[in-house]
């Protein structure tokens, strides 16, 4: 079995990762304040409330991390008042014991329609008053009984983007804390990567090493050879001498995200390789210089395009190029509003946490894209992730 031809240096177990101090959870506190800004909204907005599925949004507001089912649980969130949770009566102990913040428990039984129980307790919460914003995960199944029996339902993106876009210090934390489980995991991988090895065969290992980290999910992909220039794979192949291995991991702590990607090169890469590499890595710290408080989100990827139609790849989505936004934003959901894209005007503003991915692709070649995500401070961009120094030390 071949050695990557990278000094691997001292490898970091996450196991031994996961035995130091965790960032601590979410308060109830916040919790409620993140509530009263979304009330702020709301009344700002003219809406009566907001309505909630189980989701991210749900866990953001009040802690809950339950499941979508055709026996309805939601939040309703109205623009003044105390939070309600409309569930089964016979999940009603669970989700009190669940809950994070103050909020009455309103049950219906199986015999009962609970749409209709649910437009009837919508107005007598004085909330069709005025319209209901909806979260964006809202389904038809939700929506249209309750449309049907008069309740007027309307987009509620602003009202939650509005909340969650803006990360506190505890949430930074948490996240910082999934990034340093993640960078553990890859340098301890990265020094097994053989030849002969299945795509498959990398991600198991990763897998296990961010689960032994202290990782709660993990999802993640690799991409070995040409499939490694299309963005999310193609056809697999085994690693060989000279292949580009393209790997794409995550994984969350307390429902956040960390996010990175690392290319390598199995053995010497080649000149055009160890380019395209260099260029992408700069293409990252061009991202990082033009993500200043203050600026439109777009013109991240603008400075980005324009580096990289100097250096001769194309200034659109095209390949060879940058065929992907250079960036998303992150939190309790790894893709979040806004991105990092061609005229996203939203202006950057401190708190909000993006990833920083100018991938480059040559298709049906090989793609390179280093991925570590950044969150804005009053001062410029910090990295959660150090990027790596060079194609030859791609995990450190």
């Amino acid at each position: 079995m071949q050695a990557a031809a990278f000094t691997a240096g001292a490898a970091v177990a996450p196991a031994a990762l996961s035995q130091s101090a965790s960032p601590a959870p979410i308060s109830r506190d916040e919790r409620m304040a993140r509530i009263a800004k979304a009330q702020s909204l709301m009344r700002a907005a003219g809406l009566s409330g907001l309505l909630v599925e189980p989701g991210s949004t749900m866990v953001y507001f009040c802690g809950v991390d339950w499941w979508l089912s055709e026996r309805p649980t939601v939040l309703l969130l109205p623009a003044d008042g105390e939070a309600c949770m409309i569930t089964p009566a016979f999940e009603a102990d669970r989700l009190r014991h669940l809950l994070q913040v103050p909020a009455q428990v309103r049950t219906w039984e199986e015999h009962e329609n609970p749409f209709k129980l649910l437009a009837d307790w919508t107005r007598e919460l004085g909330m069709t008053k005025r319209s209901i914003g909806a979260d964006v995960a809202v389904r038809f199944l939700i929506s249209e009984p309750l449309a049907r029996a008069g309740v007027h339902l309307t987009a509620g993106s602003a009202i939650v983007d509005g909340c969650r876009m803006i990360k506190s210090p505890a949430e930074i934390a948490i996240m910082q804390r999934a990034a340093d489980i993640t960078v553990a995991a890859y340098r301890q991988v990265g020094a097994r990567i053989a030849a002969g090895m299945a795509p498959a065969d990398i991600t198991a290992l990763m897998t296990t090493a961010l689960r032994q980290g202290g990782a709660q999910r993990v999802s993640g992909h690799t991409l070995v050879g040409v499939a490694s220039s299309f963005p999310h794979g193609g056809a697999p192949e085994p690693v060989r001498t000279g292949s580009v291995i393209l790997m794409d991991f995550g994984c969350t702590l307390d429902g956040y995200y960390a996010d990175i990607s690392r290319t390598m090169v199995f053995g010497e890469p080649t000149a055009l390789q160890r380019k395209v590499w260099n260029h992408v890595r700069e293409g990252q710290m061009v991202a990082f210089e033009a993500a200043r408080i203050g600026a439109p989100a777009g013109s991240v990827d603008d400075a980005v395009r324009r580096y990289y139609a100097g250096l001769g790849y194309t200034d659109g989505l095209a390949a060879p190029g940058l065929t992907h936004r250079t960036g998303h934003g992150i939190g309790l959901d790894v893709h979040e509003p806004i991105n990092l894209v061609r005229g996203e005007a939203t202006r950057l503003a401190p708190g909000m946490c993006f990833s920083n991915e100018p991938g480059l692709y040559h298709r049906g070649v090989f793609g390179m894209r280093i991925e570590d995500c950044m969150y804005l401070t009053e001062g410029g961009p910090r990295f959660f992730s150090t990027p790596p120094r060079s194609i030859d030390a791609p995990f450190f």
